[in-house]
């Protein structure tokens, strides 16, 4: 057995750490998260390798073969390299590499402390990064990934990958600048935007396939006429035009005279048939309650259990019609000893209602 190579037995015998410091001598990729049985293969194969480009540097060994294998070495020669992961608005991803060569020149100056370090990139080509910013953190020399606490969501971040002896630094590499996002919820609201026909129906329609679709639906009412909780209110807009599908309409072959369409009074004398036209318009308002709280607490809008997405948010769709309209909202987390709280109120006039659907345009002469 050649020196500084072990066989599977005494490889098996060591402990996982001690199979990770050989997989970093030997340059093993990503050997922090292997198994000991896939840990142990790996290093076997770079033992191999190893001492395939010792045997090459003999010069015994014929020339065109040592020509080839110093080719094959050098194209499966690791590069020193560094990526940066965002995972989410607090904690990344850091993994690298670092080469023989590298590792070489540090052992050569004593450098044994590696380090990355966390500059803040915002508003930068990332060629000069703001020494004001920088975040230094020692990691295990043999490991070859890591967590990196971040201190400020929303922002952009790059990694630098070094040794640091004494009040020396030698830097390996630096990752790519990635953006971190951000820990609040978008303020931008995707509205979803249901088609539907002015010529059917005044009765919304549900789709009772989708049991969620149904109940949500339902406690939106149920939180408009907690809100309103007005017995009788004289109805304006496109309610008023919907109830009016049953107003008598007259003949269309009649005019005031009742002489068909020839009216006495109504159009110039001589002027022959008469010309009629109907017109319509229907305006109506919604309205949107939006915010969010913590994933895990209780939200109630007038005593009405309501929802939260994954994130916490939440978002409830009422009509908004003439009246006053109030919205006590309350959240409770989890553990029921802290309340917060807010009322809303809205009024809503419509000092001209001179609307009309399209089956009940009247007729007018002109």
């Amino acid at each position: 057995m050649a020196d500084g190579i072990m066989n599977k037995d005494q490889l098996l015998s060591l402990t996982l750490r001690q199979l990770r410091q050989e997989a970093s001598k030997l340059s093993v990729p990503l050997y922090s998260r292997r198994t000991k049985a896939v840990l142990v293969d790996l290093i076997i194969q770079y033992q191999e390798k190893s001492l395939r480009k010792i045997n090459s540097r003999d010069p015994d060994l014929n020339l065109d073969n040592s020509s080839e294998s110093n080719i094959l070495n050098s194209n499966d020669e690791i590069k020193t390299n560094v990526v940066f992961l965002p995972r989410d608005p607090d904690w990344a991803y850091v993994f690298w590499q670092i080469s023989d060569s590298d590792r070489e020149k540090a052992q050569s100056l004593g450098a044994n402390k590696l380090c990355l370090r966390l500059f803040d990139a915002s508003g930068s080509d990332g060629s000069n990064l703001n020494q004001g910013t920088l975040r230094e953190i020692a990691v295990d020399s043999y490991s070859t990934e890591w967590y990196l606490p971040i201190p400020l969501a929303d922002r952009d971040y790059k990694v630098e990958l070094g040794y640091k002896y004494g009040f020396n630094w030698m830097s390996l590499a630096f990752s790519s600048i990635s953006h971190v996002p951000g820990s609040h919820p978008s303020e931008q609201i995707l509205d979803k935007f249901v088609p539907f026909n002015l010529d059917s129906t005044s009765e919304p329609i549900l789709d009772h396939s989708n049991p969620l679709t149904s109940e949500q639906n339902g406690m939106h009412e149920r939180l408009y006429q907690a809100a309103t909780n007005i017995p009788f209110r004289r109805k304006v807009g496109s309610e008023e035009f919907m109830e009016n599908v049953k107003s008598t309409k007259l003949n269309d072959n009649l005019t005031d005279s009742g002489s068909g369409k020839w009216s006495s009074g109504l159009n110039d004398s001589g002027s022959g048939i008469v010309k009629n036209r109907s017109f319509w318009l229907v305006a109506d308002a919604e309205l949107i309650v939006y915010g969010a709280t913590e994933p895990s607490a209780k939200l109630t809008i007038g005593g009405e259990d309501v929802p939260l997405a994954a994130d916490g948010t939440f978002r409830i769709q009422v009509p908004f019609r003439d009246g006053t309209q109030k919205y006590d909202i309350k959240a409770i987390d989890v553990s029921g000893k802290q309340i917060k709280s807010i009322s809303m109120k809205f009024d809503r006039i419509t000092p001209l209602d001179d609307t009309n659907e399209k089956d009940n345009a009247e007729t007018e002469w002109f």
